[in-house]
């Protein structure tokens, strides 16, 4: 999804929501500013659904929960929030709020051009200051490749790269699987 800044005025999270609920789309609210969500290309919908299909049937009945981008995310001791494309909390603290999650283990974003060195710079930032998050998968649309931010047991984070014909390692939540099942059914545009 890309965001598009909306409005000049100011939010608060709580003017935020009972605007939101008004729109016809959704919006991040960062630092106090709204930003439009736009669509995304198909192939972006397709690997967010596959991500989706592969993860939430992995969790079945093992107390965590896998949203689909309909979910905000509350950037920890933060007043923002976001919508990435798939996030997963195992954490019971997030059954508080029927609006949003704060502790996910897990946050997904299939990339576009638009909005890669946001995905890659700030909004990481941003994310990696929560604790309980330890994978943050960037997934292009335009060619077989996740790299995945993953946070080690001594809280550093690594880059894992993964190309075709490698297993995908979510170890936030004990999955491993071949990268293609990730990219089912996509077909990339020829590059001319």
């Amino acid at each position: 999804m890309i965001a598009a800044r909306e409005q000049d005025r100011s939010f608060t999270p709580e003017e935020y929501f009972a605007w939101e609920e008004q729109q016809l789309e959704r919006h991040e609210l960062i630092d106090g500013r709204v930003y439009a969500m736009t669509g995304g290309t198909r192939n972006h919908s397709d690997i967010a659904g596959n991500f989706l299909l592969t993860i939430k049937p992995h969790l079945r009945g093992s107390g965590c929960k896998t949203y689909n981008s309909d979910c905000r995310v509350n950037i920890l001791n933060t007043r923002n929030y976001t919508y990435p494309d798939l996030s997963v909390t195992c954490d019971p603290r997030d059954n508080s709020s029927p609006q949003y999650i704060t502790y996910p283990c897990l946050i997904v974003e299939v990339l576009s051009d638009s909005t890669e060195a946001y995905d890659r710079g700030k909004k990481f930032e941003k994310y990696r200051r929560n604790p309980n998050l330890v994978d943050y998968v960037l997934v292009s649309s335009d060619e077989m490749a996740i790299d995945i931010y993953h946070k080690n047991d001594a809280g550093d984070w690594l880059i894992l790269s993964y190309r075709a014909g490698d297993r995908v390692e979510l170890k936030s939540i004990g999955l491993s699987l071949a990268i293609e099942q990730l990219y089912e059914e996509i077909v990339f545009e020829q590059q001319s």
